[in-house]
This record gives C-alpha cells, sequence and structure tokens, in this order.
C-alpha cells in the first residue's frame, strides 16, 4: 500500500486549507466575467487569484492581531513583547535558532532575547504564537494551578507519534490518566529500592574503568553509562537486558592502535538498537524544533521510519511474548478455578499488562518509561562525573560521604543513600545547571493571563488560545535573580546552607529537573537511588577522576571563542547538545584514579 511522506500530505493539506481561498476566488472571478459578459483574460484571473492569497493571509493575520489586542484591553492585560524584525514571518529567527541549536551553547539567542525583551516573550513564527517564559510564577500555573488548560497539544503530538505513539509524555486527558495509572504502582518504594539491577550492571562499569585505567587509556564515561542506563532500563522494563555493557567499548579517536576486543553477536546487535533509539529520538527533536512546517523536510519519507523499524525488532517479539506468557498463565489459572486477579508485576512491562494486553499501547508506553529510564539519568551520571573531575574538593568531600555512610565495599542501601545529604546536593546542583529535559513545551487551550514580571508595568500578560507556550529550565535554572549572584556557578551547598531558605523554599517552581504538579516524573526517586547508587560505586573504587581534553574529537571541543562568553558557556571544557534530552558532544573523555583506600 503507498504511504505518502510526512511533506507530501503537509502540501495536500497546505493546498486545501490556505490555496483553497484563492482558487475559489478566481474561479467566482472567471464566472462573474462570463456571467456579465465581461472579457478577462485566463492569465489575469490567475493573476488576480494568486495576488489575493498574500492579500487574504494578510486580512487574517491582521484581523487576529486586533483581536488579541481588544482582548488583552477587556482583561486589563498586555500582549507579550514579541522578536521582530527577523524577516518574512520572522524565518530569520528559526533560522538563528536551528543555526543555534547545531553549532551554539543551548539558551544562545534565547539569551539575547530575554536582556532585552524579558524573562517572557513571543517568538512567534509564521505568525504562529509562541511565547517563551523563563518564569517560575507562570510555570507553577501552567503545571499544577491552571494545569488542564495546557496540554501537549495536537501539533507536538502529531511530530512525537511516529516515535513515541500514545505513550505518557505524548498524550493528554484521558489517555494521559489512563498511562501513568498503569505505570504508577511499579513506581513503589519496595520496588525501587531493589537494588539487583544496579548492582550488576554497575560492576561491570566498574571492570571497564578499572581496565582502562590500569592500561592508562580514557573512557567516554556517557557512553559507558548510557550502556549501564540502557542495560538497566531494559531489565527494568522487561526483564531481558541488551547486554550493551559486553559489547566492545570504543577508543579515542586519538588511540591509533586500539587493543582487539571480543564480545557476543548479541551484545554487538544491540548496539543497532542504541543507535536506532538515539537516531528516532532526534529526529522527533529536530521536528519540535522546526515547528509546524517540520514535514518540509521529510518530503522524500518519514525519517523516523528506518530506526523506529530497527526499534521495532527489537522491541515487537519480546512484547508478544509477555502477552503470550500473561494469556497461558491466566488460562492456568482459570482451569484451576481461581479468578483472573492481577499477577504480581516482576517487571514494568509485566505491571502494565495488569491494565492492557493492546500491543501498541505496551510498545508506546515501555517506548516512553526508555526515554526515562534511560536519556535523562545518563546524561545526569555523566555531568556529575564531569563536575568531579572539575572540582576536586568535591569529589573528595563526596567520596569521605561514601565511605562514612556505606564503607569501602559494603553495597549501598535505600536508607544508606537516605542519608547522604551531600550527595543528594551534587545530583541536584548537577541538575540544577544542566537539567536533563533543557526546554519544553505545551499548548494553552483556553485564553488566559499570567503575571507580569516587570514591576514597571504591573498589567498582566494576555496568552491567546491556542498559542504555544515553551519553557527554558536550563535558563530559568541559572537566573541570578532567583538563585543569586552565583548562580552560574557549581555549588552542592546551595542545597544545604542559607541559600536554599532565601532562594529554593520561597518558590519551589524555580527548580523543575522533574517537572511538577499532576506531570511530575513518576520515576524521579527511581532516578535518584540509580544514580545514588552509581556514584557510590564509583567513589568506593575511585579516588579521583579527571577530563581528557586531547581525547574529544576537535569539533566537539568548545570553540575558542566561547571562552570569552560569560557563565558556564565560558568556563565547560565539553559542548552541551540536547535533542529532548541533553547530552555531550562526542561524548565525555575522563581519566579515574584507582582507589587505595
Amino acid at each position: 500500500m503507498l504511504s505518502l511522506s510526512p511533506g507530501v500530505k503537509f502540501l495536500a493539506r497546505l493546498l486545501i486549507n490556505v490555496f483553497s481561498k484563492p482558487i475559489a476566488f478566481g474561479v467566482g472571478v472567471h464566472y462573474l466575467s462570463r456571467r456579465f459578459d465581461i472579457q478577462i483574460p485566463i492569465w489575469a484571473t490567475v493573476l488576480v487569484a494568486t495576488a489575493s492569497l498574500p492579500l487574504y493571509v494578510t486580512y487574517r493575520v491582521v484581523k487576529r492581531d486586533a483581536r488579541q489586542r481588544r482582548e488583552a484591553e477587556a482583561m486589563g492585560a498586555r500582549l507579550a513583547p514579541r522578536i521582530s524584525g527577523m524577516g518574512f514571518g520572522n524565518l530569520g529567527w528559526m533560522k538563528i535558532m536551528l543555526h543555534n541549536r547545531v553549532h551554539g551553547y543551548p539558551g544562545d539567542g534565547l539569551n539575547e532575547a530575554i536582556e532585552e525583551l524579558g524573562p517572557i516573550f513571543n517568538m512567534r513564527v509564521l505568525w504562529i504564537d509562541s511565547i517563551m517564559t523563563v518564569c517560575p510564577e507562570h510555570l507553577k500555573l501552567m503545571l499544577a494551578t491552571d494545569f488542564n488548560n495546557f496540554v501537549k497539544g495536537e501539533r507536538f503530538q502529531f511530530g512525537m507519534n511516529s516515535v513515541l505513539g500514545s505513550g505518557v509524555f505524548n498524550s493528554d486527558g484521558d489517555m494521559w490518566k489512563f498511562h501513568r495509572d498503569m505505570t504508577r504502582p511499579f513506581f513503589s518504594r519496595d520496588k525501587i529500592s531493589h537494588f539487583d539491577i544496579f548492582d550488576a550492571h554497575s560492576e561491570q562499569v566498574i571492570d571497564v574503568l578499572k581496565a582502562r585505567t590500569r592500561s592508562g587509556y580514557s573512557v567516554d564515561f556517557q557512553d559507558l553509562i548510557a550502556r549501564f542506563t540502557m542495560d538497566s532500563a531494559t531489565e527494568f522494563l522487561f526483564g531481558t537486558c541488551v547486554d550493551s555493557l559486553k559489547a566492545n567499548i570504543p577508543y579515542a579517536h586519538n588511540v591509533a592502535f586500539p587493543p582487539p576486543q571480543s564480545s557476543s553477536a548479541h551484545a554487538e546487535s544491540t548496539n543497532h538498537f542504541v543507535k536506532a533509539f538515539n537516531d528516532a529520538m532526534q529526529v522527533i527533536a529536530e521536528r519540535e524544533y522546526v515547528g509546524v512546517i517540520w514535514p518540509l523536510w521529510e518530503m522524500w519519507g518519514d525519517k523516523s521510519r528506518a530506526p523506529m523499524e530497527v526499534v521495532s525488532r527489537f522491541l515487537d517479539p519480546i512484547i508478544r511474548a509477555a502477552i503470550e506468557k500473561r494469556g497461558v498463565g491466566e488460562r492456568l489459572v482459570g482451569e484451576k478455578g481461581v479468578g483472573k486477579g492481577e499477577v504480581e508485576a516482576e517487571t514494568l512491562l509485566d505491571e502494565l499488562l495488569n491494565s492492557t494486553s493492546d500491543p501498541k499501547i505496551l510498545k508506546d508506553e515501555t517506548l516512553n518509561i526508555l526515554l526515562a529510564g534511560r536519556d535523562t539519568t545518563m546524561h545526569i551520571l555523566t555531568m556529575v562525573v564531569y563536575f568531579l573531575s572539575m572540582y576536586p574538593n568535591v569529589c573528595a568531600r563526596l567520596r569521605e560521604e561514601v565511605l562514612t555512610h556505606v564503607g569501602p565495599t559494603a553495597r549501598p542501601t535505600y536508607d544508606s543513600i537516605k542519608d547522604m545529604k551531600y550527595l543528594r546536593a551534587v545530583i541536584n546542583e548537577t541538575l540544577r545547571l544542566y537539567p536533563s529535559v533543557p526546554f519544553n513545551v505545551k499548548e494553552c487551550i483556553n485564553t488566559t493571563t499570567w503575571p507580569s514580571p516587570d514591576p514597571n508595568d504591573p498589567r498582566p500578560i494576555y496568552i491567546p488560545g491556542g498559542a504555544k507556550v515553551p519553557w527554558a529550565s536550563i535558563l530559568m535554572h541559572r537566573r541570578k535573580d532567583l538563585w543569586g549572584p552565583d548562580a552560574e556557578e557549581f555549588s552542592p551547598d546551595r542545597f544545604l546552607d542559607e541559600r536554599v531558605k532565601k532562594y529554593l523554599l520561597p518558590n519551589p517552581f524555580q527548580f523543575l529537573p522533574f517537572n511538577a504538579g499532576p506531570r511530575i516524573c513518576l520515576g524521579q526517586q527511581f532516578a535518584y537511588n540509580e544514580m545514588s547508587f552509581m556514584l557510590i560505586r564509583l567513589l568506593q573504587s575511585f579516588e579521583s577522576f579527571s577530563i581528557d581534553e586531547d581525547a574529544f574529537m576537535p569539533d566537539a571541543r568548545p570553540p575558542k571563542e566561547w571562552a570569552s562568553a560569560p557563565g558556564r558557556k565560558g568556563i565547560d571544557k565539553f559542548k552541551p547538545k540536547f535533542h529532548l534530552t541533553m547530552y555531550t558532544s562526542d561524548g565525555m573523555w575522563i581519566k579515574a584514579k584507582e582507589a587505595t583506600y
């Protein structure tokens, strides 16, 4: 069956919704000229019809602008400041942002706009309202107190659907509640505090690090920890591990003759799955960044199809086997005359099967949880080890806490992790400076107003119904007026000393590493446990870490001009990147010093 590309479908809709009006106008002109016997050449009719298109679009834009001004005035509000002067439909702004996404630092362009227009402004590309905010009072409304008025929305879901389907991160209303209720029971304390999975895979990570350390080589910690989180996540989800830690671990580009490695065919084949998963995430992130016209970038086919075929070849058999196993178990229970009931869940997939046996729903949800359970934790663990490399005093203090509360070899427990206040502070400070999800977006359903952040103009900000409302946690987390003059500095003690009461407690919505409100991440405590467990194991085995700058590919190192930039951009020694979640360009190459106790 012929399947049209997203680009062709988009152009077809555009033809119907936009060009139908001037075509109808042209046909009308032609009919009236015949009706009243007026000789108008065909070329003139076509010219008039063509000219009517920009006039029609201009009329619609002017009419909507006038309506918004009237509504804002009636509500005692004002329009959000707008970016302007960026060419036709502000496409110049989109060009700048796409360039910055590839070559810049997260927040480039936005920081300049905030400096000029304030912490809330309308980007408005192609006359579509997109009101960016970095204000915690606005986030509180969106995520909590006015939660029902802000949704993911059809535009966002359309771009994400080919990968995330109707999963919890890509759904609204009853479907979102259904997915969340399916998953919630598995994230209880007795399950999230079971560390058997973490322990087995953390040993593999330690073994690799020790082998590289003793050989004098650096290791890409991002790649290594991504394997740890992928193996842990797939075992947690499916009871089936992809064994990516057993596959070959890369050496740096400057290692001319890397030592030979050997791994199983199964382990190597999982690398295809991991790469395909990453590629799919890149595709849908680009769609959201480009906006409503993203199908034009996919004229010759759906870019997510090829990677998702690889992902499906891995997931579909696992899901089918789980459904069949559940069916057999229920038949046996029925034969014994016992009610169907719910089965005690050993994996998250088992838990989902208590709610549905629909393969598509199961697949959508597992992909959503896999994204959360793998990518976000991978990034934060990578960044914590980076900061431990950059700040040896923090590393020494944290290691002392590990040895005091857990000892040099004992396995961490839920209670020992809970008692380690400095460890939690180090993780939180990392989440503040480099949150896993640096940018997010919702859509406003009904017209509303938000508080003004400008003390000189207390009129609230008008938010039109249908507007996109993106926010940037990474920029809000670094606002000096919210976090103090040292907001750009890595200082874990800010979560322990007087700065907590001064800055954070009065407004907890200025710190949103795991979202907030009804959509707060169910796996938050699971993530803290996994990160804490891995860090404790690392610091039991290694006493310090250092960055191997020469191991980074030249184009993955920060450009020289960044050195003069303010804040982290001018300090940090890596190039941050992001799709839906953050990561580092060409990994994070480190060397570890083995502990001598």
